[in-house]
């Protein structure tokens, strides 16, 4: 090979390492901003010594110690890796009030049990009456299933929100939620980051979506989805079996993989078969166009049909503490066919 050749390739492959040395610098200075133990001070100061050492590792690679600089900032970095992998969810936190109790269930029969059912009278964000109940529901009487979504940060994120709804009237949310301590608030970052672990609220509909439209200002839509009682009966058990699992074994919440739609997405998978995947389920805004577009929807209306049919965020805040709140939402959203 010439000179020139020998001279470009060397320099791409510098280039190259510099590349890799500066994108795992940024994530372990995001890791350490998120995990390190220690108050913010400590934290800042290992960012700052971990990014001088990347920093002599990347000046190492132009002045001819590439090998040197190579390995020695891979074995740190290695050292991370096994720092990262040991660390392990819990569900003994101070966690916040919403989420301090997690719910579990169990089914005897046609009778589904679910413990720690919140039901929270919200007055404000700060302001709230905790109220973890214990409720029994008939799987015989089960007859259908909406899907709420919750807009707070434009069109394409939503909090998605699925309830079960039995002829007696009752209705029983299941919202994928972070699970965060006292002293915590939300960040999209830090999902990514093991900040949060995951938890599985079961709630009263006039505690999970009144809280959403008339305390947060948050922009609700509720879709009746077209399934076979059948698989919603396996849905209602297959949340009571990750909530169950969760219990047992906690898990971290992860902003992409492990939220509000992926983990729903998965249970559909196990019951309906393999389902067709797509960015709209991972940008949760767009959630209800990909259940129109696999038939999940009212096909006798167009999409925008059932959008302006299914706005409650008005209706919820007319009904607010009405007794009728769940049948107060629902009314002009068209019944299913049988």
């Amino acid at each position: 090979m010439s000179s020139v050749g020998q001279h470009f390739w060397h320099s791409a492959t510098l280039a190259l390492a510099a590349v890799v040395i500066v994108l795992l610098a940024v994530w372990t200075a995001i890791a350490l901003r998120f995990q390190a133990p220690g108050g913010a001070i400590i934290r800042g100061v290992l960012i700052a010594v971990w990014l001088a050492f990347a920093a002599l590792a990347l000046l190492g690679l132009y002045r001819g110690h590439a090998p040197a600089a190579s390995v020695g900032f891979a074995l740190a970095f290695g050292v991370v890796l096994l720092w990262w992998h040991g660390l392990e969810p819990s569900n003994d936190r101070v966690w916040a009030d919403d989420v301090a109790r997690a719910s579990s269930g169990e089914i005897h029969g046609d009778v589904a049990t679910l413990h720690n059912v919140r039901n929270f009278d919200w007055r404000s964000n700060a302001d709230y009456t905790a109220r973890w109940e214990t409720r029994n529901y008939d799987l015989a009487q089960l007859n259908s299933l909406d899907m709420i979504t919750s807009y707070w940060a434009g069109p394409a994120i939503a909090h998605v929100l699925v309830s079960f709804g039995f002829a007696d009237g009752q209705h029983v949310v299941f919202s994928v939620e972070i699970r965060r301590e006292k002293h915590e608030k939300y960040s999209e970052l830090g999902g990514f980051f093991k900040e949060f672990e995951l938890s599985i609220v079961a709630a009263d509909e006039r505690d999970v979506i009144r809280v959403r439209t008339n305390v947060r200002d948050e922009d609700d839509y509720l879709y009746r989805i077209r399934l076979p009682v059948a698989d919603m009966r396996e849905l209602f058990v297959a949340y009571i079996g990750q909530m169950n699992e969760l219990v047992r074994a906690p898990r971290f919440y992860n902003t992409i993989t492990v939220n509000c739609t992926t983990l729903v997405f998965h249970m559909m998978e196990r019951i309906l078969g393999r389902l067709p995947f797509s960015y709209q389920v991972l940008l949760s805004g767009y959630l209800p166009e990909y259940v129109y577009r696999v038939g999940g929807l009212d096909q006798r209306y167009t999409l925008a049909q059932l959008r302006q049919f299914g706005r409650i965020t008005e209706r919820a805040r007319q009904a607010d503490q009405s007794p009728l709140f769940s049948q107060d939402i629902r009314r002009g959203i068209p019944p299913l066919e049988p």
